[in-house]
């Protein structure tokens, strides 16, 4: 049985605590998420200001949520596999690198639709 306090709406403004709670500790404890975050904030009002089609505004808005979605993850991972222990262990190594490649991928993907989108508008 659930207890009274995590259902409806209290479960819904508790996880939301939690969520903000989460972005605090990212933006204080995470470099690579505060710089991404940064990025997106100037990015946005570019995306909402130039002139593109509804489709290619949401593609330029997703792109840069779809890296702090991921750099969150990785951070998570990260702090997970830091928490077990700090030794050196090959599958310890291997989760940090595959997380980090998956913020790279979604850099690259962000980096990409950005130039397809913005390029023939000026070039």
């Amino acid at each position: 049985m659930k207890p009274e306090n995590n259902q409806g709406i209290k479960r819904i403004f508790r996880a939301t605590g939690f969520s903000m709670q989460g972005l605090k500790v990212a933006w204080q404890a995470e470099a690579a998420f505060r710089q991404e975050l940064i990025l997106a904030i100037v990015m946005l009002p570019i995306a909402m200001l130039i002139d593109v089609s509804s489709v290619e505004r949401i593609l330029l808005i997703m792109t840069l949520l779809i890296v702090l979605i991921v750099e969150l993850l990785n951070s998570a991972i990260e702090a997970v596999v830091d928490r077990i222990g700090h030794e050196i262990h090959p599958l310890s190594g291997q989760a940090k690198d595959i997380a980090s490649a998956a913020v790279f991928i979604s850099l690259a993907l962000c980096g990409i639709t950005w130039l397809m989108i913005i390029w023939p508008l000026f070039f």
